[in-house]
């Protein structure tokens, strides 16, 4: 596959105008839902084959919010792609103000690896549903999962205006050699620096969704049974192998023996057969993960869990206690079911702390306390997040998802991920029936005085 030849293919395609009929974009969209929907057994084998995901947990994280994505767009895509009338302001009149969305171009989507359908399609969603051509390349590291979405995507659509192209770090590297007019990256912090490096070459616009050390704080007044219900599902969901997952608790000290005995009850219900792979139990994604993980693992403060067997890649849902931010497992993002707890008796210290690190793509609060609850959000910058609940924001497509600082850069999402991949046009029209003399030369003392009072 020559990507110089796609590329220069798309970029003619692009330049057509076709993408910018929104009855074709529409089209489109409902033409990747039904293949999506003709190949959901295809797709459910390949990521079964790659994680051990089942095919419920594969619906609800992955292919829902696809097809509730393209839904999305195709029901609001005449709203968001009509020109705004704006206020036009003394100066300009007559006249009247508007700003055009138009798209960008030739997009490049390059997916991650812990939801591989969902983070390729879902900004191809939006880059389509904006009128753009989308190249995805997704996460070589599920490889039958790269393969069938390949398969699935190059048969239905021709390569001038949607394709999946696949490869690891050599073919990546050769098509960002090419002048995109948008990058849209889910991955690492570390790769995201290399992206956004080779972008900048092409002073390509980019999108990073990043990663980041994600805190829950758990205050004294929680409901603690429903607090370690909805933690457990949030932490160990595709077994923590989530961006946005509760990295580590901030607990207060006075509930902390309480909430620890909760959180252990919680998993031994959803997860009776923890000790090995099940359908409610994600497989770590490979050995070099399963051992980066387990060597994260501290046995002097464990709590609950730690069990692994390398051969099928399984850690079970793992708590540590007694953890301090100078521990080893708070350097860098979990990304794996492990647990740590931290206490705390001065709230004012554990926002102090979580501030020291870089900013997370997420925060969650557990409490009723409305002034504390107010003190963190304001006084922490995160990407986004939730009070008593965890994860769930990302799934209201009316508030944008992203970082912020080393957790990301821009936002999508329904109509933000339109705006994503969309320029805003701004445009001022003029009428010939009147035109005062006021900006013109010879410049007067009368006329400054005038300026002066319109303006000043």
């Amino acid at each position: 596959m020559n990507i110089k030849e796609i590329y220069s293919k798309q970029r003619l395609f692009f330049n057509s105008n076709k993408t910018k009929d929104i009855s074709f974009r529409i089209k489109v969209l409902k033409k990747l839902k039904a293949v999506l929907k003709e190949n959901e057994e295809l797709m459910f084998k390949a990521i079964y084959d790659d994680f051990g995901k089942s095919e419920f947990e594969t619906y609800a994280s992955e292919l829902s919010l696809i097809y509730h994505e393209i839904n999305n767009s195709i029901k609001n895509i005449h709203k968001w792609s009509k020109k705004k009338r704006v206020a036009t302001g003394i100066a300009n009149f007559p006249g009247k103000s508007y700003i055009m969305p138009e798209p960008l171009g030739v997009t490049l989507i390059i997916g991650a690896w812990n939801y591989p359908y969902q983070l390729s399609l879902v900004p191809a969603i939006s880059s389509i549903a904006a009128g753009n051509t989308v190249i995805i390349k997704p996460s070589e590291v599920p490889t039958r999962t790269s393969k069938v979405l390949a398969k699935i995507i190059n048969a239905a659509f021709s390569e001038d205006f949607l394709t999946v192209v696949e490869g690891g770090v050599e073919e990546t590297t050769e098509i960002l050699k090419n002048r995109f007019d948008k990058i849209f990256f889910t991955g690492s912090t570390s790769v995201g620096k290399i992206i956004y490096q080779a972008a900048a070459n092409h002073l390509t616009p980019v999108t990073l969704e990043l990663g980041g050390k994600s805190p829950t704080f758990v205050l004294s007044d929680t409901n603690i049974k429903i607090t370690a219900k909805r933690i457990v599902w949030a932490k160990f969901f595709n077994a923590g192998q989530t961006c946005v997952a509760p990295d580590y608790l901030l607990v207060d000290k006075s509930i902390e023996v309480k909430l620890l005995d909760a959180l252990k009850e919680e998993i031994e219900k959803c997860y009776p057969n923890y000790m090995d792979i099940s359908d409610n139990y994600t497989r770590i994604i490979n050995t070099k993960n399963f051992d980066r993980l387990c060597n994260l693992i501290d046995y002097d403060k464990l709590f609950f869990g730690g069990e692994s067997n390398r051969n099928n890649r399984f850690i079970s849902p793992t708590i540590l206690k007694n953890i301090s931010f100078e521990d080893n497992i708070m350097k860098d993002e979990i990304f794996g079911p492990i647990l740590p707890v931290i206490s705390f008796d001065d709230i004012d210290e554990a926002i102090k702390k979580v501030k020291e690190k870089e900013k997370p793509l997420a925060c969650y609060i557990y409490s009723k306390n409305k002034i504390i609850k107010q003190k963190i959000l304001e006084e922490l910058s995160f990407g986004g997040g939730a009070v008593n609940d965890s994860i769930m924001h990302l799934t209201n497509t009316n508030l944008p998802f992203g970082g912020v600082g080393l957790s990301g850069i821009g936002s999508y999402h329904g109509k933000y991920g339109f705006e994503t991949f969309s320029h805003y046009k701004s445009i001022l029209e003029k009428s010939f029936w009147f035109e005062p003399n006021m900006k013109y030369p010879p410049y007067t003392e009368k006329k400054m005085k005038i300026i002066k009072w319109l303006l000043g």
